[in-house]
């Protein structure tokens, strides 16, 4: 990234549930049409027919759809996504409530 430029993504997880589409269809598992026809089927049940920043609402949408492939295509199982949603929600309350590895410069005193 070059000095003043925007990242790509929002958050770290955007970028890994694009990424993840990507693999996708690089293994031939997702074409790009069904993909973003499925996708905007989300988007529509989702009732997110406006204007998307690329944010949170969006890449949730992106997961969903994600999910729903991988279920369908027997990739993994729906109780496999959804006990990994609970095992990431423990990790980051856990991470949330520990004490951050600061260093403050030392004191002039």
């Amino acid at each position: 990234m070059t000095p003043g430029s925007e990242p790509a993504f929002d958050a770290p997880w955007h970028a890994r549930v694009f990424a993840l589409a990507v693999a996708e269809n690089e293994a031939d598992r997702l074409s790009w049409p069904d993909w973003t026809a499925r996708l905007a089927m989300t988007l529509r049940n989702s009732g997110l027919s406006q204007s998307l920043d690329g944010g949170d609402d969006y890449f949730l949408a992106w997961l969903d759809a994600l999910e729903s492939v991988l279920v369908e295509g027997g990739r993994v199982e729906r109780g496999e996504i959804e006990l990994a949603k609970v095992e990431l929600a423990k990790a980051h309350a856990r991470a949330s409530h520990e004490p951050r590895n600061v260093q403050h410069a030392p004191s002039s005193d």
